[in-house]
């Protein structure tokens, strides 16, 4: 069958056609069948599989990760009992209002002690800072080094929080003379909570 018989085929006399034109035609036919097949039913079919996978490995992924924290959960409960308990002796080093003022004199003494003379001691408006408030002691000392060393070391081991921030140490008289250290000494006090009843009668 060459090219000229091709083209004088008529689609009236379908049934005279030979029968190699007849395979090509039903092979056409097939083939547009297939394609329209898989474009409109198909195609759609594998994408809605696709997202059915990815779906599946989400959820699998996030079922490992349960999984993973229920077999955990034990150690989890014993280390958040472990937090309350550390967090429980933090707000214990923490002075309630009335033991500010001690707080403030045992700063004082612990430098006293050292051998160190006071030139300034401004204790300052508290910050609060959510749970807790800060109280920041601006001071001056006048010493030498391992006096400055002793205080410092003093404050550590206050039963209480005191921390020590911005530290400047100079001579005290323009490069001679005794040494000078200036800093801001911090305490910290609990906020505890006002029960609602109080809180309206407060108002």
């Amino acid at each position: 069958m060459d090219l000229n018989q091709i083209n004088e085929l008529d689609f009236q006399t379908l049934g005279e056609w030979p029968k190699v034109a007849k395979a090509i035609l039903i092979l056409i036919l097939c083939a547009g069948v297939a394609g329209a097949w898989y474009y409109f039913d198909t195609k759609g079919q594998l994408t809605r599989l696709e997202k059915a996978e990815l779906s599946e490995q989400r959820l699998r992924k996030d079922f490992e990760r349960k999984q993973q924290k229920a077999v955990n959960l034990d150690a989890y409960r014993q280390q958040l009992a472990e937090m309350q308990a550390s967090f429980g002796a933090m707000l214990r080093q923490l002075p309630d209002k009335t033991e500010v003022p001690a707080l403030l004199v045992d700063v004082s003494q612990t430098g006293l002690g050292a051998g160190l003379e006071f030139e300034r001691f401004q204790p300052s408006a508290e910050v609060k800072r959510g749970f807790y408030a800060e109280l920041p002691i601006h001071v001056r000392v006048v010493g030498t080094y391992p006096e400055f060393g002793d205080f410092i070391s003093g404050l550590a081991a206050l039963p209480r929080i005191v921390t020590i921030h911005n530290v400047n140490i100079s001579h005290a008289e323009g490069g001679r003379g005794p040494l000078s250290l200036e800093a801001t000494i911090k305490t910290y006090r609990y906020l505890e909570e006002t029960p609602p009843e109080k809180r309206g009668r407060a108002k």
